[in-house]
């Protein structure tokens, strides 16, 4: 019952050892909260939640921290776009992310530090590195000096002589252009705060570090967070931790992307796909299932096409849930998964083979269904269920079944329905029967939808009646 992890530092799948026997520390970089959350912003929240279930399930104590950047440029920027207060956009964003969160079955975390909320730990982390020699103040600016710690850039595997150092505007002082920024000098109109070096605000490498140290300790299992974070953001937590004395993260844990014609989905190119959205068009439950399901080490290239084909595969492993459970009763979850999805989960997480033991699953099932054994049928689906759980996809949990809002839920069994009925107008289409496929498509706008045509299929949407 060993997992392992591919460690990124290490560049290698490694035997997890936790540093307190039976407990593990997580700690994964969240939302820095400029703008409501699209679906590639929430995926690393979804891979490690399947993450922290998965431990849970061996029996580890987790303690899971995931924190929100507050402050950075992006949302003093928006702030300024806007004309609103820089705090206003953060606190609306964050709940946008929780509520993404909450809607696709996260759990909550153990704590969620804002990093506003601990400039006190970033100042006392500052003083000691300049005292150290590995920091020092310039122009209102707190530095890191990149050459005082070797082993920086270990984790990215880069070359120091030929790095270009990622840098803001108003970063003055440097004595190496290499260096970078931990605490920023205060500019007319910004947030700032007062430190022995001068009026300023927190460089975003340095929240971190600051936050996982007053959480965690100095030492910690497992830092996580997109494939993105690996250089600067998590190089330079690395320096700044170790260089302050702390052992910081043993295992290295990063997520691929979501992309778009192969490109990262972000706001800045305009291909975002927002949560709040996208939840409206499809169940969240299949939203899940989707981001949930592919390596989190894989990308995953989104299209209609991909998340039909979701919705598809669940829908086999409700149907089978819901006649036995019409035949049987309730069943409860059994108390192991089979030894083949343990095993799967086992190395590194591998949830694309630990859901082929779902569906084999649900097979035996509707196997034993058709040769009406019941009592076949309520093992597989007990394991069904028990499987499901880690992955956060149990459509009987409270949370699907009970504990999310209605509203949405209605919607996705409309929008099923809806599509079942669209299939036959497309192929009334098809074989030239437009009658009929005329006559569907009124029947439907009679009902109260609004039907449109597009290159990619017909969609529909509620009008007014």
């Amino acid at each position: 019952m060993t997992i392992r992890l591919y460690d990124t530092s290490a560049r290698q799948i490694r035997d997890f050892t936790p540093l307190n026997p039976g407990c593990v520390s997580i700690y994964l970089c969240g939302a820095t909260v400029q703008a409501a959350p699209h679906i590639g912003h929430i995926r690393s929240g979804l891979n490690f939640d399947i993450m922290r279930r998965w431990f849970a399930h061996r029996g580890y104590d987790v303690t899971f921290i995931r924190n929100v950047t507050d402050i950075d440029d992006k949302i003093i920027a928006k702030s300024a776009e806007q004309k609103r207060p820089w705090w206003a956009i953060g606190y609306e964003n964050e709940r946008a992310f929780n509520q993404a969160y909450d809607i696709l079955g996260c759990l909550p975390v153990t704590y969620e530090p804002r990093a506003t909320g601990h400039v006190p730990e970033m100042i006392e982390m500052m003083r000691e590195l300049i005292d150290r020699g590995h920091a020092y103040a310039a122009e209102g600016n707190v530095y890191f000096d990149v050459r005082s710690f070797p082993e920086y850039l270990k984790l990215s595997n880069q070359d120091l002589d030929g790095l270009r150092q990622p840098a803001g505007e108003g970063e003055t002082g440097k004595r190496d252009p290499r260096d970078f920024a931990m605490w920023k000098a205060a500019k007319p109109g910004e947030p700032s705060w007062e430190t022995p070096w001068g009026r300023g605000r927190p460089g975003w490498h340095l929240e971190c570090s600051a936050m996982a140290h007053k959480y965690l300790g100095r030492a910690f299992d497992i830092h996580g967070g997109g494939v993105d974070l690996i250089f600067p953001h998590h190089e330079n937590e690395i320096a700044q931790a170790k260089a302050f004395g702390d052992d910081f993260a043993a295992y290295w844990a990063h997520n691929a992307w979501v992309t778009m014609s192969g490109e990262k989905m972000s706001k800045s190119l305009g291909n975002s796909v927002l949560v709040s959205e996208m939840v409206k068009r499809w169940r969240p439950i299949v939203l899940r299932y989707y981001l949930g399901t592919p390596h989190y080490r894989s990308m995953i290239e989104y299209s209609e096409e991909a998340l039909r084909e979701a919705e598809s595969a669940f829908a086999r492993i409700e149907g089978f849930i819901q006649r036995v459970v019409e035949k049987a009763g309730s069943v409860e979850p059994a108390a192991e998964v089979p030894p083949a999805f343990a095993e799967a989960m086992d190395d590194d997480l591998g949830v694309p083979q630990a859901l082929a033991v779902v569906h084999t699953t649900v097979r035996q099932g509707n196997s034993a269904l058709t040769a009406d054994d019941k009592e076949a049928a309520v093992a597989r689906l007990a394991e069904v269920r028990a499987m499901l759980a880690v992955l956060g996809l149990d459509p009987l949990d409270e949370h699907w079944a009970g504990g999310s809002d209605r509203g949405e839920d209605l919607h996705g069994v409309v929008d099923s329905l809806v599509r079942l009925v669209l299939e036959q107008r497309q192929a009334a289409r098809a074989r030239k029967d437009y009658a009929t496929a005329d006559a569907i498509r009124d029947q439907l706008q009679q009902s109260g939808l609004v039907i449109e045509d597009t290159p990619s299929g017909p969609r529909w949407e509620l009008g007014t009646r």
